[in-house]
């Protein structure tokens, strides 16, 4: 079934049965798709799965590991993938993908149809992380969101569909804006991108920034495109003991002013003049990873903010935040990582949904919550999933 599929993937591209207009649909992400519906069809593909309710052992400052471990075990999308082990077709490297074995097995274990194991010690797989990523070494806190995006990066890389370089002529030209519509500039930047990372973590996690430049002397508009993987917002500094999460959205994506020392050249007047900033969301990915930052960093000192952000648990509308005209773009919450303490002296938790509700994961302990048990003044990284409904077709 994978061969039939890899080479009609393959006969669609050479044959150019795309259209140009596609411009943003790579062969591995049709092929993926293409493996999906057949997975769907065949009952016989479905995957066995035990409960998931199962906690993590704490093997030496490790709440920050387990957390987020127990966020992306409940990623439907990269926890299928991992325990049909798909990507061991799909990379193109022929090395060992240590870290995503090591990554797998604990998933694997976590999800056990036997129920074997009510703790599981992911000791092997921080210790393979700890070589790939040597920056975590040692036994003290570590940062959630700083380990989730270090964990998310290594394994990209391990899983890449493309080689480590491209092959000479393959990169996409980067458009001349003046002759290109916005949503063609943003095409045209994504497939570049594609051409050189191109992953299940690439198709989950990232979408991409617009940040639009306009210059207060010559009225010129331009445009820089950004890959992201989480959305790191600002919690807004005022009195009250809550804000919401669409206050934090609405102050990231603010307009800000730029004088002329802090602003990038202008290039139409080809020199540095004040300008206005204003960050958009111009693709937005699978499961977005919001990343409320709580830490501040002074000239001497870190500071948390203990400020509760209110959050919706569906129909999270991010519309506003991405293309003009874009019309609502609804996600689902799915997981939380929570964060209670201080700076030196904190501790990593998370609560995850399944079929049966919602469950408090604290290191080897897992107890069900009530919904409504979820907002919190220490909620830290949230997950959300993509409600394709919601997209116009």
């Amino acid at each position: 079934m994978e061969n039939s599929c890899e080479t009609l993937c393959r006969s669609l591209v050479v044959h150019n049965g795309l259209q140009s207009e596609s411009v943003d649909i790579s062969q591995s992400v049709l092929y993926t798709s293409l493996m999906g519906l057949l997975l769907v069809a065949d009952k016989k593909a479905d995957i066995p799965l035990g409960s998931g309710q199962v906690g993590l052992r704490n093997v030496g400052n490790t709440c920050f590991l387990n957390s987020v471990v127990q966020c992306l075990s409940h990623t439907r999308g990269l926890r299928d993938y991992c325990l049909t082990k798909a990507y061991l077709q799909d990379k193109h490297s022929k090395q060992e993908p240590v870290l995503m074995n090591a990554f797998t097995q604990v998933l694997s274990r976590l999800w056990d149809t036997e129920g074997k194991d009510t703790v599981v010690n992911p000791s092997r797989f921080y210790s393979t992380f700890k070589e790939a990523v040597p920056y975590f070494s040692g036994y003290s806190q570590q940062d959630a969101q700083e380990f989730l995006r270090f964990l998310l990066d290594r394994l990209h890389t391990e899983i890449n569909r493309r080689p480590a370089k491209c092959p000479p002529g393959t990169d996409t030209a980067e458009p001349k804006h003046k002759c290109f519509r916005l949503s063609e500039q943003a095409a045209v930047m994504w497939k570049k991108y594609l051409q050189r990372d191109d992953s299940r973590i690439v198709d989950l996690f990232s979408g991409q920034l617009r940040s639009s430049l306009h210059c207060s002397v010559c009225s010129h508009y331009s445009n820089t495109f950004d890959v992201f993987c989480d959305l790191s917002l600002p919690i807004p500094k005022r009195s009250g003991d809550k804000v919401s999460l669409k206050e934090c959205l609405d102050l990231f994506s603010q307009v800000e002013k730029l004088d002329a020392e802090n602003a990038p050249m202008c290039e139409r007047c080809c020199r540095r003049t004040a300008s206005t900033k204003r960050l958009t969301i111009q693709r937005f990915p699978k499961v977005i990873v919001i990343h409320l930052n709580r830490f501040t960093t002074s000239r001497y000192s870190i500071s948390k903010s203990t400020v509760c952000v209110t959050f919706p648990i569906n129909n999270l509308d991010l519309g506003p935040y991405g293309p003009v005209d874009c019309g609502p773009v609804l996600y689902n919450l799915y997981a939380v990582c929570y964060h209670s303490g201080t700076v030196n002296m904190g501790h990593y938790t998370a609560c995850c949904q399944d079929e049966d509700g919602w469950w408090y994961y604290n290191d080897s302990s897992v107890q069900q919550v009530p919904v409504d048990q979820l907002q919190s003044s220490q909620a830290y990284v949230l997950f959300y999933q993509l409600n394709n409904s919601s997209l116009r077709k």
